[in-house]
């Protein structure tokens, strides 16, 4: 997928989650957002994986541990999502390791837990992250 295409790719799910944010507000679990995500996107057409596997190895090849991401859409837009005050370190430091574990470069972390909508898009590649408020 082109970077173009990933990015309108970004722009659908961030209207999407403002209009969910906009209609259900903050309050509740992280599953009722992460419901209301799917449910819309699969709507819009958006192809998209839950609870995406991801394991992480050490360089010998050794398996370190599994984890799970909320959503993979398109196969290319690692999505994590949260229900909390504020958007924390370490959930920066979470979605950076899963797009590691991947190989993807492409992520959103996506906080419906604010007065506020939280959204941020990062690109990771060899070189350089870059994180971006949307």
């Amino acid at each position: 997928m082109e970077e173009k295409e990933v990015m309108r790719l970004c722009d659908r799910v961030r209207e999407t989650s403002m209009a969910i944010h906009k209609y259900l507000r903050w309050g509740h679990l992280e599953k009722v957002y992460e419901n209301a995500l799917v449910h819309r996107l699969y709507k819009a057409g958006i192809k998209l994986e839950r609870q995406y596997p991801v394991s992480v190895y050490d360089e010998d090849g050794e398996l370190l541990g599994q984890f799970v991401a909320d959503l993979l859409i398109e196969g290319e837009l690692l999505v994590e999502l949260k229900a909390c005050r504020n958007i924390a370190e370490e959930h920066t430091a979470q979605i950076l390791g899963y797009l590691r574990a991947t190989g993807l470069e492409h992520g959103m972390l996506i906080n419906f837990g604010a007065p506020r909508l939280q959204i941020r898009k990062y690109i990771l590649n060899r070189d350089d992250i870059r994180e971006g408020d949307c």
